[in-house]
């Protein structure tokens, strides 16, 4: 599935496992994508001017979130159901919109196309609407 995806969208991957593991979740959810995103750095240009929206967000999902036991980094996390739907839109949105490979950007309309999800909500919160990209 990740062949497609930029060195920045696999990132992105790397650091939901990460975070996923730092909050001893049995899987990488799409708040943990949210993170990821938040890490690279790819969601600053949808919140121009905001310079606390990083740490606002950040706050809001440790607010819905149990923090269990840490995982071992070597551990195995896997994507939730959720989670591989948000990455298989982000594939959807990169061909319909005739891209060769999928970028951060698709990765964040797959998240707000699961509209039901905890990382969708806290974005359409702060004013990003989901699309048909």
């Amino acid at each position: 599935m990740f062949q497609r995806f930029t060195e920045k969208a696999r990132r992105v991957v790397f650091f939901a496992r990460y975070e996923a593991s730092n909050y001893g979740s049995p899987c990488i959810e799409t708040e943990h994508l949210l993170l990821g995103l938040l890490r690279e750095g790819a969601l600053a240009k949808w919140f121009p001017g905001q310079s606390n929206v990083e740490p606002e967000i950040r706050a809001e999902i440790e607010g819905h979130t149990n923090h269990r036991e840490r995982i071992p980094a070597s551990a195995e996390v896997p994507l939730s159901a959720e989670c591989r739907t948000v990455l298989t839109l982000a594939l959807e949105s990169s061909e319909r919109l005739c891209h060769r490979q999928v970028e951060t950007e698709h990765i964040l309309i797959g998240i707000l196309r699961v509209e039901t999800s905890l990382a969708a909500q806290i974005l359409i919160g702060r004013g990003l609407k989901p699309t048909d990209g």
